[in-house]
């Protein structure tokens, strides 16, 4: 379980700079991730997503409050998170299955144990038969696809992903929400997600939050069962015509657009 009490981060400008002065980025956020759960992060672009996977990722150290993972104070980075950016981040000196293979190797395995679990993470993202292309040779969505099998090689209790689709033209995105939730339902990690897609949340969460323009506030929080239903079998167009499944984007669009609203009264009465 991934847990946040009061979680508070505020950045500050360079010494003598005009931003000199601390920025609140996040302001006292509390939430329990389940065990198992895909949770889901949506809110207005520059909210503080990004900074909030940072902090469960051991990238960012909070000014205030507690973060920890199954009761342990997250302190920095480490094997028990894994963590797949928007831009992929794979060597592109290496084949795909040694950008696979590198989490195992840096941690010494033997040669022939670390690309036997490789070439089973490869299978499970449907990249048979790749093991030994160039990566700059893949699409985007064949590289993001590497990309999560190499976060998963080290077998880590937590799956970090900061708009890991967000690059991706919209079929293949689709696709990759499928794959996604294959690999979820195949290895019971739990999942933290950032995206800027409504749908995509919706489509995916199991737990949802969206959060207030900065500093940042969970203004909503809704558990689902989309995602659950079409790792069950139900097709993803179906789920995605439901008249539930459209009515809960439509709401969970509004409290999104509810804060740009409220940045608009914000700057009205500042020019007034």
């Amino acid at each position: 379980m991934v847990e946040l009490q009061a979680v508070t981060v505020g950045y500050r400008g360079a010494a003598g700079s005009a931003t000199a002065v601390n920025t609140p980025v996040l302001d006292a956020i509390s939430w329990q991730v389940p065990q198992g759960a895909l949770a889901v992060l949506l809110g207005p672009s520059g909210c503080g997503k990004s900074s909030l996977l940072n902090v469960i990722a051991g990238f960012v150290t909070p000014s205030g409050g507690r973060a920890s993972v199954s009761g342990r104070p997250i302190t920095g980075p480490g094997a028990d998170r894994g963590v797949v950016f928007q831009d992929d981040a794979l060597l592109p000196w290496l084949d795909v299955l040694s950008n696979v293979a590198l989490p195992l190797r840096l941690r010494g395995g033997g040669r022939a144990a670390r690309e036997d679990r490789a070439r089973g993470l490869l299978a499970l993202v449907g990249l048979e038969g790749f093991e030994s292309r160039p990566v700059w040779e893949l699409s985007g969505g064949m590289r993001q696809r590497v990309g999560i099998a190499r976060a998963l090689a080290a077998d880590p209790e937590v799956l970090l992903m900061d708009e890991p689709f967000g690059a991706l033209d919209a079929l293949t995105r689709e696709r990759m929400q499928e794959l996604l939730l294959k690999v979820w339902q195949a290895t019971g990690k739990t999942i933290v997600l950032v995206t800027h897609g409504v749908e995509e949340a919706v489509f995916l969460a199991t737990d949802l939050v969206v959060l207030s323009r900065r500093p940042a506030r969970i203004v909503t929080h809704r558990a689902l069962d989309f995602g659950r239903r079409h790792a069950q079998g139900e097709a993803a167009r179906a789920i995605k015509s439901l008249p539930e499944f459209v009515a809960v984007r439509e709401e969970v669009l509004g409290a999104v657009f509810a804060q740009d609203d409220a940045l608009g009264d914000t700057l009205s009465e500042a020019l007034h």
